[in-house]
């Protein structure tokens, strides 16, 4: 088992980031967190983790917390996430994720932390040809989320052939889900992820799930997707810290889900049944630049990481996320 370095979480008050603070403190890894709480939660940092209210941005407040925390890998979640307001707004995504991603690189590079885990998305493939989708696929991103992220990717790529640090790029297909022990869950208002919206739902907090379209072509017409779960995809991140570890000439680029995707349809089903109610749906026309399906070979994960998910069970997932939306709804 390689050495347990301290890591730096950016994002770490945040959905997925706020779930890879968790794993890597279950897994006893010193951790801290930058965040500015623009969209994370402070009360999502665990107690005994040193937090730091600020920006990548801020290379004074970066050297400051490498000298102070001894930071030998960063865990890159901080960034920007909506589709259709990159597509509004794209200066605002190539400044939160492309522009302060190089920032944080450039502090990395001048302190010396030599391991970087990049969280990227399956949005640089853009509409794919053909899915499953594998990593050797074309990179034609069709909005300026997946090009922002795709842009960081190639800094990582040519920042690690200039200097000593090695990468690790993670595509998430749709995360999903929440901690099993209800201690952390996607908790943004207004959220866009389908499971979010549809456990609102089933517990009254919105009228209705809006279907996009129901004439793809998939078995019932409505879009597929590849949701993993997000403990999952944080255990993959601890993983991959371990392996850029383990071999530090080495970087890695990795698709992070399942090889199984569900049908809009087929993920409200799962609501329904879990629930023991029925949601209403609207169906309503395609938003633009909607793939028909969108599934993850996971193939290169599974054989360099000993990656096994705990709970790939679409049922599973809708249980934890409704949990966690119960959860939720007491605290307000």
């Amino acid at each position: 088992m390689s050495e347990k370095i301290p890591v730096l979480v950016t994002g770490g008050a945040g959905y997925i980031g706020s779930h890879a603070v968790l794993a890597l403190t279950d897994a006893g890894w010193p951790v801290a967190v930058i965040d500015n709480l623009s969209t994370g939660f402070r009360w999502a940092v665990p107690e005994g983790v040193a937090f730091y209210e600020g920006d990548i941005e801020d290379a004074d407040l970066l050297a400051r917390i490498f000298a102070e925390q001894g930071t030998r890998a960063i865990m890159h979640f901080a960034g920007s996430i909506i589709v259709p307001e990159s597509v509004e707004n794209p200066l605002k995504y190539y400044h939160n994720n492309t522009a302060k991603s190089r920032s944080l690189l450039a502090a990395a590079v001048a302190a010396g932390v030599p391991h970087f885990i990049f969280s990227s998305t399956a949005a640089t493939y853009g509409i794919p040809e053909v899915s499953p989708v594998t990593e050797a696929s074309p990179k034609l991103p069709i909005n300026p989320y997946g090009m922002s992220k795709l842009m960081t990717e190639m800094m990582l790529a040519d920042t690690a052939a200039a200097h000593p640090l090695n990468f690790c790029a993670l595509r998430y297909f749709n995360v999903a889900g929440a901690d099993p022990l209800a201690r952390s869950g996607q908790s943004t208002a207004g959220a866009t992820h389908l499971i979010k919206v549809a456990v609102e739902a089933a517990l009254g907090k919105r009228s209705h799930v809006g279907v996009f379209g129901s004439d793809y072509a998939t078995p019932d017409g409505t879009g597929v997707r590849d949701y993993i779960h997000v403990s999952d995809l944080a255990a993959a991140h601890v993983l991959a810290l371990g392996a850029l570890i383990a071999e530090p000439a080495r970087s890695l680029t990795m698709n992070c889900g399942y090889g199984r995707g569900f049908s809009v349809l087929e993920v409200l089903d799962a609501v329904d049944r879990v629930t023991g109610q029925t949601i209403e749906r609207q169906i309503g026309p395609r938003r633009a630049g909607d793939p028909d399906s969108l599934i993850a070979d996971n193939t290169q994960i599974r054989a360099t990481l000993p990656w096994v998910p705990q709970h790939a069970d679409l049922d599973t997932i809708v249980e934890h996320a409704l949990a966690w939306e119960r959860r939720l709804s007491e605290r307000a």
